[in-house]
């Protein structure tokens, strides 16, 4: 059963992109890099942004269960797209996370591990796109 269910409509990466409550309307466009204008955000960039939010909320829970202060944490999520070799396309993520001095390395990646376990987007792209974590 689920807890929240998103929902949003488009018509393709040239395009609108809408939730279905409205909070969410943005202008899509083909990627220059892909032959079009770019003059719009695209997939790759909404899919960024919201694993960079999820990832950064779910450091937040986990970091608290360890009496870690992470209030000036951030995550950064770098979505590349690449061809897959068989005529379709395939994501990447880089995760560069930035956490307070005080910690100490291995408790850093203590944490960013365990979050990368407990991220929704962390386990709904595992095993299904390489996904690196950098700790700055």
């Amino acid at each position: 059963m689920n807890i929240y269910t998103a929902i949003a409509s488009s018509a393709g990466r040239d395009a609108r992109a809408v939730s279905s409550d409205g909070k969410l309307d943005v202008r899509l466009a083909l990627q220059k890099e892909l032959g079009g204008n770019g003059n719009g955000t695209n997939p790759e960039q909404l899919f960024a942004a919201g694993y960079a939010a999820c990832f950064a909320s779910s450091m937040q829970l986990v970091a608290g269960q360890k009496n870690i202060d992470v209030s000036d944490a951030s995550v950064t999520a770098e979505v590349g797209l690449s061809p897959n070799g068989n005529g379709g396309y395939q994501l990447d993520a880089t995760l560069r996370v930035e956490l307070p001095d005080n910690l100490s390395a291995d408790a850093a990646r203590e944490l960013v591990e365990a979050t990368h376990q407990v991220c929704p987007y962390s386990n709904a792209t595992r095993g299904n796109m390489p996904v690196n974590l950098v700790i700055e």
